[in-house]
């Protein structure tokens, strides 16, 4: 039997594809959501690398950027060969790592301990209370800081006094000075570092604990086995975070807490490029010292991500 026409296979055009322009214009609303920021970041982000040049030139203000001579690595050479190199290094690491090491777990510690709480309303005053220091400006803390440990009427002095001791000078004791900046830290931070732990448990299944708890697993077996792998890799994204922030200590809380007493374990690089910079004025010294100070930080953020990745965790990219 002949096929007629009618019963030919009905061939369909296949649909244009848009452009790249016609797709954006499908999508402006989510183009112009994402604009503000987008225009912040070129801003303040891109914008003053073009200052970068400033390490490798005499900088002139009356020449300006270009019109400055040209010098290369002579600012480099310079920071190299001081004589605070050493001490600037390794007190920013130093601080850094102590931050880390003893900062980094208690924020986990709280979030795995509060997941366990079954009582809501004791939960949420642990909750308040860890997390309103984060709320407190850095100027408030040391002030705080010198209040609480002031040599007359200071309350830690007060209760080493009850207890028979003699006033210790801790703002201006140099062995005092990283216990302080650290453990103050923690307290300002590990509510809100908490938060983001709690936000990853609560995508625990309880069926996954309630079958735990019926194969007789305790508490602790339940928060290794169940909770750590589960917040597993949100840990390692803010690890590498951190690890790529080593050398950057806050300026604020080390120059506040500074004085000729402690300056010895206090003068970090970030301190260091303020006075070199903004008192001292030179502009294209300190500009090499902050340059390498990110250098390093790059380097860093790599390093720890492509080790991530090595023992089969997520990185950032």
């Amino acid at each position: 039997m002949k096929k007629t026409s009618k019963d030919a296979a009905v061939t369909f055009a296949a649909p244009k594809r848009k452009s790249k322009v016609q797709s954006m214009l499908a999508c402006w609303q989510l183009y112009a959501f994402v604009a503000p920021a987008v225009i912040c970041l070129l801003i303040f982000s891109y914008v003053p690398m073009y200052g970068v040049q400033l390490a490798f030139r005499d900088y002139n203000p009356i020449m300006g950027i270009t019109g400055s001579p040209w010098v290369g690595f002579e600012h480099f050479i310079r920071f190299f060969n001081s004589y605070q190199f050493k001490q600037l290094i390794s007190n920013t690491l130093i601080l850094s790592l102590y931050s880390l090491i003893v900062g980094f777990p208690i924020p986990i510690i709280l979030a795995l301990a509060l997941n366990q709480v079954k009582n809501s309303k004791f939960k949420k005053l642990v909750q308040t209370v860890t997390y309103a220091p984060h709320f407190i400006s850095v100027v408030v803390l040391v002030g705080m800081l010198g209040i609480f440990f002031s040599v007359n009427g200071g309350l830690v002095n007060e209760i080493i006094k009850l207890f028979g001791g003699e006033p210790t000078l801790f703002m201006g004791e140099v062995k005092y000075f990283r216990h302080m900046y650290v453990w103050s830290g923690i307290w300002q931070s590990m509510g809100w570092s908490a938060v983001i732990y709690l936000a990853a448990l609560s995508g625990v299944s309880p069926e996954l604990h309630e079958a735990a708890t019926v194969d007789g697993a305790t508490k602790l077996k339940r928060i290794w086995h169940i909770d750590l792998p589960t917040i597993l890799p949100t840990i390692v994204t803010l690890l590498i975070l951190n690890c790529g922030s080593v050398m950057s200590m806050g300026f604020e809380k080390a120059f506040l807490m500074q004085n000729p007493l402690n300056a010895e374990q206090s003068e970090i690089i970030a301190t260091y490029v303020y006075k070199m910079g903004l008192i001292n004025a030179e502009y294209g010294f300190s500009t090499a010292v902050g340059l390498f100070n990110s250098v390093i930080n790059c380097i860093l953020l790599i390093s720890v991500n492509k080790v991530s990745k090595k023992i089969g965790q997520d990185g950032l990219w």
